[in-house]
């Protein structure tokens, strides 16, 4: 008798022993299917650029036209120059000042738009708004505000203000680009946060009520700790985001004056194009790309959750 033959209605064991066997072959197609499109993706526009910047990084450009391998040299270059140590030291305060108040902004703004007061739809729709808006127009709006006869001097003037140097003070220019900034950011982050926040359990927040908690307390207790992963999220996003700034000082201060708004993106734009330094712009991506993998690492030991 062969193995196909049917005992009351069943199949015998050798067939049915075939079908776990087709069954993971059809489950890894998908996966493959599913999965490789992206992992394409990463390849080519992501490891592939990184491990091209690395190798870079280590060679130098020769009279002769071609180049050669120079080991750390360049990152020794870029290590004692004053123009990347500022771009660093302005891009630490840079982001020390606006990743904490995006995600504090964006996390008051969630707490308040879920509570479901008349008009919430509006005015989460106007926060949300400037994501809509693309980086170049919002950096050419901003940048009409911020001229010496633009709308900001017209209101400081209204109420009885000075005129402000805005973009062109090199003690407020970087204030100004984290305001634009901040102007996108807040809505686009909120939304994560609107998100995580409805996820949270009603019952938890009922149960505080009958406990007396105050809206404070529940604030406290109840929606920051439920809060944590979305939280952790927000702020890694925003950081990486940050440090990666460019079109907006590009367009509105070109890394002036005086270098207070020489962010390292740029620092690395400018060395690579209009310097024509290739190598030590790769060595600085590395560093960027370092730096911020460290910062990053920090984040999450100090937000990883408790077992």
């Amino acid at each position: 008798m062969t193995a196909s033959v049917k005992v009351d209605g069943a199949a015998s064991p050798a067939a049915s022993r075939t079908r776990p066997g087709w069954r993971r072959r059809g489950e890894v197609a998908a996966l493959v299917t599913m999965l490789g499109p992206m992992l394409v993706f990463l390849l080519v526009l992501r490891l592939a650029p990184t491990g091209i910047a690395v190798v870079d990084s280590l060679r130098r450009d020769t009279l002769l036209g071609g180049d050669q391998f120079v080991g750390l040299r360049n990152y020794a270059t870029i290590f004692t120059d004053p123009t990347f140590q500022h771009a660093v030291a302005t891009t630490l305060v840079f982001s020390l000042v606006i990743n904490p108040l995006q995600v504090v902004v964006s996390l008051a703004l969630a707490n308040l738009y879920t509570r479901g007061f008349p008009g919430t739809g509006l005015w989460r729709t106007l926060v949300v708004l400037p994501i809509a808006v693309p980086p170049a127009v919002s950096a050419t709006f901003w940048g009409v505000i911020y001229r010496p006869d633009g709308l900001g001097n017209a209101l400081l003037h209204s109420v009885g203000l000075g005129s402000q140097g805005f973009v062109t003070d090199s003690h407020q220019a970087l204030a100004c680009v984290i305001l634009l900034l901040s102007w996108v950011g807040v809505g686009y982050w909120m939304l994560f946060l609107i998100a995580g926040i409805n996820d949270i359990p009603r019952s938890l927040y009922e149960a505080a009520e009958i406990d007396g908690a105050s809206a404070w307390r529940r604030f406290a207790h109840v929606t920051l700790p439920m809060l944590r992963r979305p939280l952790a999220f927000v702020l890694v996003a925003d950081t990486v985001s940050n440090f990666l700034v460019f079109a907006p000082v590009q367009q509105l201060t070109n890394g002036g004056p005086n270098q207070s708004t020489n962010l390292i993106m740029f620092d690395i734009y400018t060395r690579a194009y209009t310097y024509g330094d290739q190598p030590a712009a790769q060595a600085e991506v590395v560093l960027l790309v370092l730096l911020v993998l460290v910062v990053v690492a920090i984040q999450f030991r100090l937000l990883r959750a408790k077992d």
